[in-house]
């Protein structure tokens, strides 16, 4: 059952059960392995982990383009709407250079260049995801980014899952490969036969998968390392307890670690969520990892008013937080930190999860205080340039000299002089 607990017991609000597992040895010595023998390892710890046993890592325009003839046209027709929704929201983040004379006199400005080469882990196990690829791959095709390739790890017949196969065909997705895990991770920064060796890597994953990442961070870029999920709903008791309980769950079904917190003002209505929470459990598909999650990481927290609801959000910082008060919108501007926000009665997070267009790949376990949400900005670099003709230099030189000696780095100091010695 959900714990109901005071605003004031901030020990018992932060904790989380996680799990006592050191997967650090595990994932240096795969990284290791793929890195020296690259499609080899990855042929192997495909056999092993995902039982199945390949000829090809990469799939193949006919397998996709079967995997789309087996997906029924009504889901083909909403994946392409939130394509559309997600890339109308990409297209408003793309920004443009800019350039000007400086003081000295000097042209100064900075251009906006996509990376190269991108990849995108999507995940498979327990749940497929076609909501991921649609995620993480249209900020990267919007941003410019000129080879986009996707890994996912296939089932024990060494095939996809038709539903990831047509998200990224309609999201534009050619390069696809068959593996996943740590290994996919270093496949990707590392490269491999098959596998090109990418400049940034994306995606979630489970704790081999954050642990990779975390690791071959610096040979490439990544995204973030990705928690376990998290729903914060700030309610109040003109809610329907109903509502605010199915969009508790909506977050601890999706792992036994995910994190489901209410916050509100009212102790009757905590107590009719928890109750609704129980009864609606039992009707889940993810019965068992909604229960775990629920009873282990699951809060509803009674706070003396709104405003200290709003204040505790904050310093939680929560990857997803629902507002489900009256005139939302006016409290957005008091939201500091927050992966995502959805404001009123009628919004629940699953429809930024599928359709609405801003991201769904979101900071969790705090980071929200100092990262943003997965976004065309995570596919682009900004390169500054300098232009000095004569005359800006000899007007400027000298407190470059000034300033380069007060460095003690005398060659900065006579690099910009001897250019107007004469």
């Amino acid at each position: 059952m959900i714990k109901i607990l005071n605003g004031s017991n901030k020990e018992s609000i932060f904790s989380r059960v996680s799990p006592k597992v050191d997967v650090e040895k595990i994932v240096s010595d795969i990284i290791s392995d793929v890195k020296e023998r690259k499609d080899d390892a990855l042929f192997e710890y495909t056999l092993k982990f995902d039982k199945a046993k390949l000829s090809s890592l990469r799939v193949s325009e006919e397998e996709i383009e079967n995997a789309i003839k087996t997906v029924d046209q009504e889901f083909l027709r909403i994946l392409k709407r939130s394509a559309d929704n997600i890339r109308n929201f990409c297209e408003k983040q793309k920004r443009e250079g800019f350039e000007f004379i400086n003081n000295d006199g000097a042209l100064v400005g900075q251009k906006i260049v996509p990376i190269e080469r991108a990849g995108l882990y999507v995940p498979g196990g327990t749940a497929a995801y076609p909501s991921t690829v649609l995620m993480d791959s249209i900020p990267a095709l919007v941003a410019g980014v000129s080879r986009v390739v996707m890994v996912t790890p296939p089932d024990k017949e060494g095939k996809i899952n038709p539903v990831i196969l047509a998200a990224a065909s309609v999201a534009g997705v050619k390069e696809i490969y068959k593996v996943g895990g740590a290994q996919a991770i270093a496949g990707l920064a590392y490269g491999t036969e098959s596998i090109p060796k990418v400049d940034k890597i994306v995606g979630p994953g489970n704790a081999f998968v954050a642990e990779a990442k975390k690791q071959v961070f610096g040979l490439v870029s990544i995204d973030m390392i990705a928690g376990p999920s998290e729903i914060m709903v700030v309610a109040d008791k003109k809610n329907n307890p109903e509502y605010i309980a199915s969009d508790l769950l909506s977050q601890a079904e999706h792992d036994k670690l995910a994190s489901a917190v209410l916050i509100t003002d009212d102790k009757d209505f905590a107590n009719a969520v928890s109750e609704e929470i129980e009864k609606q459990i039992p009707m889940l598909l993810r019965e068992d990892i909604a229960r775990q999650s629920i009873d282990e990481n699951g809060k509803i927290i009674v706070v003396s008013d709104i405003q200290s609801a709003i204040d505790l959000a904050n310093e939680l910082a929560p990857e997803h937080l629902e507002l489900c008060l009256d005139n939302a919108k006016e409290y957005l501007d008091k939201i500091k930190h927050a992966g995502s926000v959805f404001l009123g009665r009628n919004c629940p997070e699953a429809m930024g999860d599928y359709i609405a267009g801003p991201n769904h790949t979101l900071p969790t376990s705090g980071t929200a205080r100092f990262s943003s949400a997965l976004s065309v900005d995570d596919f682009i670099k900004k390169v500054q340039y300098v232009y000095y003709d004569e005359k800006s230099l000899k007007d400027t030189a000298k407190d470059v000299e000034y300033f380069a000696k007060k460095e003690g780095l005398t060659a900065h100091a006579k690099s910009a002089v001897i250019r107007i010695k004469d």
